[in-house]
């Protein structure tokens, strides 16, 4: 998964910090923290479609900087995270302005200050994914694991701030509108989080991400129908969507056959001029979202 503007190197996938059991299990969270914790995996269900790690080698920094950052991920996924740290610090060291390895520092140590409890590693993590800002300020898994970081500790009103700080820093951005949708959900507040995906899709009409998002908000409020054609008009902007065509499978299998196969054109919540096949794009061979 990129960061917004900027290239990929390789990168630890931000729902990778904990295990999957973890997630509502962690040590001594409060009561709406595990509720924030499940949400949180719902979300990457849906819209990455899986939880196993992502590894992305991109253009940035030099050849024996991107070596070192795809090992270090690699060494991540077989959880060892020493050894993980010593190459993401080396990759740093050859390439100072990489933001993908900062993040990366910036995963391992929240992962270990979750599995330890040691809130030392919590803090290297908060300055890491800072310094990943620094480098790209549009960095969206950066800015998603400092706001779960944030939120974990209690400071959801940090959270917010930040994430509306860059919504208004970056009005033309389809992603912190949905990073807003995300946080407010995990608050409990679908209307606001629906208010701000469909602002993302002002922005960016063929987001896939808000499109899937918004269909799953309308999926738990009973709008079966526009959460069908939601999902199906993420699928034409994105096929590779596993967990969303899942969903769409699950959806059409609960209608009946007149109404499975949803036209785009007309149904409340698209955009002028969307398009009007009837029938939705679900392949074979799908891989995880990137």
């Amino acid at each position: 998964m990129a960061g917004s503007t900027g290239s990929s190197c390789g990168k630890i996938g931000w729902w990778e910090l904990t295990p999957f059991q973890k997630w509502t299990a962690s040590p001594g969270l409060k009561a709406g923290q595990k509720d924030f914790q499940a949400q949180r995996i719902l979300w990457e269900v849906v819209l990455a479609g899986t939880l196993a790690p992502i590894l992305l080698l991109g253009g940035c920094g030099s050849v024996a900087s991107r070596g070192i950052n795809a090992e270090g991920v690699r060494l991540f996924q077989q959880s060892r995270y020493d050894e993980a740290l010593q190459q993401f610090q080396k990759a740093i060291h050859l390439n100072p302005k990489d933001a993908d390895g900062y993040y990366n520092l910036a995963a391992t140590y929240h992962r270990l200050g979750l599995l330890n409890q040691r809130p030392s590693d919590l803090k290297q993590a908060e300055h890491y994914y800072h310094m990943c800002l620094d480098q790209n300020p549009d960095h969206r898994e950066c800015y998603r694991g400092l706001a779960v970081l944030l939120v974990e500790q209690g400071r959801g009103e940090e959270a917010f701030r930040l994430l509306k700080g860059w919504a208004d820093r970056r009005p033309d951005l389809a992603d912190p509108k949905i990073e807003l949708a995300r946080l407010y959900e995990e608050f409990g507040d679908r209307e606001t989080a629906k208010d701000y995906l469909v602002s993302a899709l002002g922005v960016e009409p063929s987001n896939a991400r808000a499109l899937a998002a918004l269909g799953r908000l309308r999926e738990l409020s009973g709008d079966t129908l526009q959460a069908l054609a939601d999902y199906q008009r993420s699928l034409e902007a994105n096929r590779f969507q596993e967990g969303v065509q899942q969903r769409v499978a699950a959806l059409r299998s609960q209608m009946p056959t007149n109404l499975a196969a949803i036209p785009r054109s007309g149904v409340p919540g698209s955009p002028p001029g969307a398009g009007s096949s009837n029938s939705p794009r679900t392949l074979g061979g799908v891989q995880s979202w990137r």
